[in-house]
């Protein structure tokens, strides 16, 4: 672990069942991991997010499965169809993790990878002002 943990976080992802708490840290280890200078923070009272000029991602638990929101404008591309919901949100699209499926660690890492360059060039929302 190279980055400083927000204990919110690790309470939030502590109060989930087990399965959960193994794909939230998943993530969480993932996004890290594409850039060290991720960070995090609770946001929406008791979500965790990650950030860097702007919101990455965020988990939510969820009776059956965790929500994993990437918070791209909808401009990421998705070529491996890991988008499960949100395809016509200007805002957010959801990547949904069922217990026993694995996570795409190769096209979530290349989405965040890309959500943190365009946030560093400015943010989403500037990227579809300036073509």
């Amino acid at each position: 672990m190279t980055y400083t943990p927000d204990p919110r976080i690790d309470a939030y992802i502590a109060g989930l069942p087990e399965w959960q708490q193994s794909i939230c840290r998943e993530v969480r280890e993932l996004v890290h991991g594409v850039d060290p200078a991720v960070g995090e923070t609770i946001k929406r009272s008791k979500y965790p997010y990650f950030v860097m000029d702007g919101n990455i991602c965020a988990l939510m638990g969820t009776k059956d499965h965790v929500n994993i929101f990437l918070y791209d404008g909808a401009i990421v591309p998705d070529p491996e169809g890991i988008i499960t919901a949100g395809h016509d949100n200007k805002t957010a699209r959801t990547v949904a993790v069922r217990q026993g499926e694995p996570i795409n660690r190769r096209a979530l890492g290349a989405m965040f990878k890309q959500i943190i360059a365009n946030n560093r060039a400015g943010g989403w929302r500037k990227l579809k002002r300036d073509p």
